[in-house]
């Protein structure tokens, strides 16, 4: 019998058979909304895509913005958790689990928005028996199906000593079918040397496989535009460009993941702030990268001044799709200041009165009063009574300049003690500014064809949006099931985290004996070997 620290039973074992009045209400709206996507879709099986805003040529709408999103937070998981495998990064531990478990949500989702998008689904199977070997369309099923598979064997590997571990500590009053089903799952695991040698061994393979095969995926898909000729697709930076937002987007969807799962399951003693600060800089370095590559791409297409490729550009900058192109920008922004000015103001200036979080938001709603007073006409203050001055205007600018100040550093000052929270926030603005990424890449293209001399304008229907909420409900739909069947931590990981820990505690380097000359030092700490 496999014991299990009494810890990690209260937290990690035992709420898997406790269910209470939230989860049930969950469900139901969740499955409500599903319904409803459900009955769109046969709906719009039996009417066609008509229902749909996609016409000619805007044959691809938000069905495949969602698809190129949930495939690109699929890389959350498998290439994040994969990665830091490799690289033995212990504080990856307790995220290991939620991250894997992302991935393979995703990719189900992902793949049911091909479907939305097809008009004839039954005859899916028909690239696969009659596909030709030079489409990129042929190569992006074949390896999202390979990275499926993948992902669902490296999100499995990992799970057999946790449901060995489940099996023999269950409560008394368990369910049979829970029984069952972790002892089918436990593959008669009873935790021998050999078994954990031969576990560590094919993890190791599965985790430098995985990689290229998730790479691969993204950079496909991304050619399946760049080798078109429409305008703003053809161009050799979409692979790398696809990839780093894959892995942006994928982070920001695990910082959330695992929040609402810290939050849920009271993990606060397992997630710490450590991985927050370790991925949060993983974080960081991706989103500088993102900002260039999506720089470069833009610049290309201005310097070009192509016929074909500046109307793309004019109507993100300018155009009909200056709104969504603009906000991802902002929310971007804002996700970057969140994540990285916090971190170098100095911790003196939290000493600071002025700087307090109540004052920080007095002078929020004070900036807020001098922007209205700034913005308002002369003859309405004047009407009012509040001046009559010529120079209050520039009185009020002052002052509404320096609240502003106090306001904003107050507020990175909070976030600063809140490492958690600016994450999250931070978070959320790049799976959003993400997800408007996508629609920027797709719709707008597809709105100035090459061979159409007049533009055409994409709207979405109802339809789908029903199906955009319901593939969104899905997702959080198995993400709950999967939790509620599998532990959210890795038990025998953190365990196993604990032992290396404890042994590296217990280790203690000899100072070395300040006598000794420099040279004879070096050799005693190994820098150098003795000449023979």
């Amino acid at each position: 019998m496999l014991k299990v620290e009494k810890q990690d039973r209260e937290i990690l074992v035992n709420p898997l058979f406790r269910t209470g009045t939230g989860f049930y209400v969950l469900v139901f709206v969740l499955l409500g909304l599903i319904g409803w996507g459900v009955y769109v879709y046969i709906r719009q099986i039996m009417v066609g895509l008509s229902i749909t805003g996609m016409q000619r040529p805007t044959y691809w709408g938000m069905y495949m913005v969602n698809f190129v999103f949930f495939i690109g937070i699929s890389h959350a998981g498998t290439l994040i958790s994969a990665i830091l495998r490799v690289t033995q990064a212990e504080w990856r531990r307790p995220i290991t689990r939620i991250a894997e478990a992302v991935t393979v949500v995703a990719l189900i989702v992902g793949t049911f928005q091909i479907l939305f998008d097809l008009g004839r689904p039954d005859r899916l199977f028909y690239m696969f028996l009659y596909g030709r070997l030079q489409s990129p369309l042929l190569w992006d099923a074949v390896s999202v199906t390979a990275y499926f598979l993948g992902s669902v064997t490296y999100f499995y590997l990992p799970l057999i000593p946790d449901m060995a571990i489940i099996r023999d500590n269950m409560p008394l009053d368990a369910p049979l079918w829970r029984n069952y089903f972790y002892r089918l799952l436990a593959l008669g695991w009873r935790g021998n040397k050999t078994q954990w040698l031969r576990l560590e061994k094919i993890v190791a393979i599965m985790a430098i496989v995985i990689i290229p095969i998730a790479i691969s995926v993204h950079t496909i898909i991304s050619w399946i535009l760049a080798t078109t000729v429409q305008p703003g697709w053809h161009s050799t930076v979409f692979g790398p460009y696809f990839v780093v937002g894959a892995i942006f987007s994928g982070i920001g969807a695990l910082f959330i993941a695992m929040t609402i799962m810290r939050w849920v399951f009271s993990l606060e003693a397992y997630i710490t702030e450590t991985q927050y600060q370790y991925l949060g800089y993983l974080l960081i370095a991706v989103t500088a990268i993102w900002f260039y590559f999506t720089y470069t791409e833009h610049l290309i297409l201005a310097a070009g001044q192509l016929e074909a490729e500046f109307p793309v550009l004019a109507s993100k900058l300018w155009g009909a799709f200056a709104f969504p192109f603009w906000l991802m920008m902002a929310l971007m922004v804002i996700a970057f200041v969140v994540l990285v000015i916090p971190r170098m103001l100095p911790s003196q200036l939290e000493k600071i009165a002025i700087f307090q979080p109540r004052v920080a938001v007095a002078s929020a709603v004070a900036t807020a009063f001098g922007l209205m007073m700034v913005f308002l006409p002369q003859e309405q203050l004047i009407a009012a009574g509040i001046s009559d001055d010529p120079n209050g205007r520039a009185i009020f600018l002052v002052v509404t300049v320096a609240l502003s100040i106090v306001a904003v550093i107050g507020s990175l000052l909070w976030l600063k003690r809140h490492l958690v929270t600016s994450t999250v926030i931070a978070s959320i603005c790049i799976v959003i500014g993400m997800w408007l990424e996508r629609w920027n890449i797709v719709v707008p293209t597809l709105t100035h064809p090459r061979l159409i001399p007049w533009g055409v304008w994409y709207t979405p229907t109802s339809a789908e949006l029903s199906l955009t909420i319901a593939s969104f409900a899905l997702f959080i739909l198995m993400f709950v099931i999967v939790f509620k069947l599998f532990p959210p931590i890795a038990i025998w990981e953190v365990a196993e985290g604990r032992i290396i820990q404890q042994a590296q505690d217990k280790v203690e380097m000899p100072m070395p004996d300040s006598s000794m000359p420099p040279s004879r030092q070096w050799r005693e700490w190994g820098l150098f070997s003795r000449r023979r």
